[in-house]
């Protein structure tokens, strides 16, 4: 036996199978998390357990496959050998015997990949215009009058339909809208029935749209934009009940409510009559409790009342003998203040005549005839005294006036500089030929121009004197 060689000091530690294959495993799952992958089939063998085991393959390789009775139970077909099937999973390793395989979770043919592909792409856009949202949807009528059915009528999801309503709550008006749930028809004829119910004299409080479980292809009509956008801008509440409860399209999206089957969206949109009855009835049993006890206290109010109630002979007995017992007491307060009245106006009377003014008045009307007479004399001494010292003023004043000068010939020359007189000229040297002066005469004023001014030479000698000296140099 060959000596096994010294593993160097610098590689990495030894690992165990089991540690690879954990490693590996999660190395695979944590990368492939979410695939779809396509192929044929082969070897598939269902266990007891439920589990499905097959390998998928193609012309160049082969995968194990897996898929847990979890999942198979929702596929309506079992694969066989050699079908093109597409699957969704995630790829793992079975660590026991270090086998790469897939763990699918969905199966269906390979000609439904891209339908799928398609639908989901569409499913994506409406969803971003908001189609999908809650906030959009709304609530269905408690206890509707009349119910719309949009179905096939040759199929059993109207008649499960109907079935229901006629057990739940059979006085409930419901009209059938007769549609093609499949094929090229079915698109014009679900949108025309929305439109035939919207247009009726009394429309339905609820639409039902249902049809029974199949393909996608089957399904296709209720995976429709146009559909969609129909069941968006319906003016009646939507309910939409296509297909089984695995089965979802587009159209239980657009919907104000989805229902896993026909019979549940009736039993959605009815009342139960049972329910019904039974709430009327505790109705009922409130309203009767409650007029019961409003009797009782009217019963017990009457009661005391009439206990409280007194004859009503005694009391207008009572209010006489209140009534005399007010009168005596009313004379009695009028009689004391008309005496007290009468004692206060004769006081009042006796103060009044001894302030009499008559007694005052004889010696004030002396007083003032007295005081007339010296008021005459002494405004007749004034206006005399007043009149003489008037004309001795006047005759200083008129002695003075220039108007007087002015009368004996004289003229005041002087400047016009705006006011009613000008300034007086006192020197003919304060004007110059061409000057503008203004002459007052005793009667009226003379406008002139200087043309030249000469003056007196004792004044002349005296003005250049005066001018020489002004310009005589400092």
């Amino acid at each position: 036996m060959a000596q096994s060689q010294p593993r160097p000091q610098h590689a990495d530690r030894v690992r165990t199978v089991s540690e690879v294959n954990a490693e590996a495993r999660f190395l695979v799952e944590e990368r492939f998390r979410r695939v779809w992958i396509e192929g044929e089939v082969s070897d598939f063998r269902p266990y007891a357990s439920g589990h499905w085991y097959f390998t998928l393959q193609d012309d160049r390789a082969q995968l194990r496959c897996v898929m847990f009775s979890s999942a198979n139970r929702f596929v309506r077909s079992r694969p066989g050998n050699g079908i093109s099937v597409v699957l969704r999973g995630r790829l793992s390793i079975y660590e026991g015997r270090g086998r790469f395989q897939a763990i699918v979770d969905h199966i269906e043919p390979a000609g439904e990949g891209a339908l799928r592909a398609a639908l989901e792409k569409l499913k994506a856009r409406l969803a971003a215009e908001g189609l999908f949202d809650e906030s959009r949807k709304r609530v269905l009528p408690s206890y509707p009058r009349h119910v719309g059915v949009i179905s096939s009528r040759s199929g059993a999801a109207q008649k499960d339909v109907l079935a229901v309503i006629q057990r739940r709550f059979p006085c409930i008006r419901v009209t059938c809208f007769d549609v093609a749930v499949q094929g090229f028809e079915a698109e014009g004829q679900i949108i025309g029935a929305f439109d035939r119910a919207e247009f009726m004299r009394h429309p339905p409080d609820v639409i039902v749209l249902t049809r029974g479980g199949g393909s996608l292809e089957d399904l296709a009509a209720f995976n429709l934009e146009s559909v969609a956008r129909r069941i968006a801008a319906a003016e009646i509440p939507v309910v939409s009940a296509v297909g089984h409860e695995t089965d979802v399209t587009i159209a239980d999206f657009v919907a104000d409510r989805r229902a896993p089957t026909p019979s549940a969206a009736a039993e959605m949109v009815t009342p139960d009559c049972r329910d019904v009855m039974n709430r009327l009835r505790r109705f009922d049993d409130a309203l009767v409790g409650r007029m019961r006890a409003l009797l009782n206290l009217d019963q017990r109010l009457l009661t005391a009342t009439r206990q409280r109630l007194v004859h009503p002979g005694r009391t207008v007995e009572q209010r006489t003998l209140r009534t005399d017992e007010l009168g005596e007491r009313l004379l009695g307060a009028m009689s004391a203040t008309i005496t007290r009245y009468h004692t206060d106006l004769d006081h009042r009377v006796q103060l009044l005549a001894r302030c009499n003014p008559a007694a005052r008045l004889a010696p004030a009307s002396e007083r003032v005839v007295r005081a007339a007479s010296r008021l005459r004399t002494t405004t007749a001494k004034s206006a005399e005294q007043a009149e003489a010292r008037l004309t001795t003023l006047a005759r200083a004043l008129n002695a003075v006036s220039p108007l007087a000068t002015l009368a004996r010939g004289f003229a005041i020359v002087a400047r016009p500089d705006g006011s009613p007189w000008g300034k007086p000229l006192a020197s003919a040297a304060e004007v110059q030929g061409g000057d503008k002066v203004v002459a007052h005469l005793a009667d009226g004023t003379i406008d002139a121009t200087v043309d030249k001014t000469t003056r007196r030479r004792d004044q002349t000698n005296t003005e250049d004197t005066t001018a020489s000296r002004r310009e005589k140099p400092a």
